[in-house]
């Protein structure tokens, strides 16, 4: 549905994105997660047909989306920045979004606007930022999109909003086959409803793969030891991370897990537990961070 080939683009000499690839399939959601300055919304906006690549393609629906009207009606995005017309209300903006996009929905507008409990009479930039965003999400879902692209799409929203945007938007992906690419900060939500992640550093795709894979290849073990972890079995292990808390040792391990843990095993442990991983963990560690880092990358 989205496929990104190869791309590259610099701005006044300097590049910003180098040789990226990205596939999002039709009916799934995909998560876009890097450090601030990565090259999130520079990809985006390619994604979306505002930016020209200076090579590479970026296709949508197996078609090149830059100047293609048709198409680019076809996508639904939430830009971090959001921009409304300043006079303009609600209802004004629903007439306007009417005109442009053929797939409008009056009916879904009518229900969203009664759900998100918003005052369509009301101007539009006096609304609170979180209104804001609610405003753009009742927009954007009433003209039906096949494609979603969202740019940290719950930035100042309150926790049971953000359950109901996630709500509509994982019914949309099940009912319609909505394809949804979604770039956040927030690890833990990202979590929770994506199908596939990729992670961007300094402009580059380094690790792009289905979550439950993603999980399944690398591996969080807390083990102990006599005489603590033998050095040629540390030696075997391909160690993302490594702490050792009083007698007990915590690795971060990549590759297969019963592999791993039949190594550790072996050798006869006292303990041998392999805890859970969180995606933000995954995060860090695969970009060669560490622990107290993580503030430094994630924000």
């Amino acid at each position: 549905m989205i496929e990104v080939k190869n791309l590259h683009k610099s701005f006044n000499g300097y590049p910003v994105l180098s040789d990226l690839n990205l596939k999002v399939q039709k009916g799934s959601i995909y998560g876009l997660v890097g450090a601030n300055g990565a090259g999130k919304t520079t990809l985006i906006k390619h994604i979306v047909g505002a930016y020209k690549q200076d090579s590479g393609n970026i296709l949508i629906k197996g078609s090149p989306i830059f100047e293609d009207v048709s198409l680019k009606s076809s996508i639904g995005y939430i830009a971090d920045d959001l921009f409304f017309f300043s006079m303009y209300n609600l209802k004004n903006m629903s007439a306007f979004y009417k005109k442009i996009y053929p797939n409008w929905n009056q009916e879904r507008y009518k229900f969203m606007l009664k759900l998100f409990k918003l005052d369509e009479s009301k101007r539009i930039s006096k609304f609170s930022k979180g209104m804001q965003k609610q405003a753009a999400f009742i927009l954007t879902m009433s003209c039906m999109p096949e494609i979603l692209v969202l740019d940290e799409p719950i930035d100042g929203l309150d926790p049971l909003v953000r359950k109901r945007v996630w709500k509509i938007i994982i019914e949309d992906v099940s009912e319609r086959e909505m394809s949804v690419l979604v770039s956040s900060h927030n690890l833990k939500e990202l979590e929770g409803i994506c199908d596939s992640i990729g992670i961007l550093n300094n402009g580059r795709m380094v690790i792009e793969r289905e979550l439950d894979d993603l999980k399944s290849d690398i591996s969080k073990i807390q083990v102990a030891y006599n005489l603590g972890v033998p050095k040629e079995l540390q030696e075997k292990l391909n160690v993302l991370h490594h702490e050792r808390r009083g007698s007990i040792d915590l690795f971060i391990v990549k590759g297969n897990r019963n592999n791993i843990i039949e190594m550790l095993q072996k050798e006869n442990p006292l303990i041998l537990d392999v805890l859970p991983l969180t995606l933000e963990e995954i995060f860090i560690y695969e970009l060669g961070g560490d622990g107290h880092e993580i503030k430094d990358i994630l924000f």
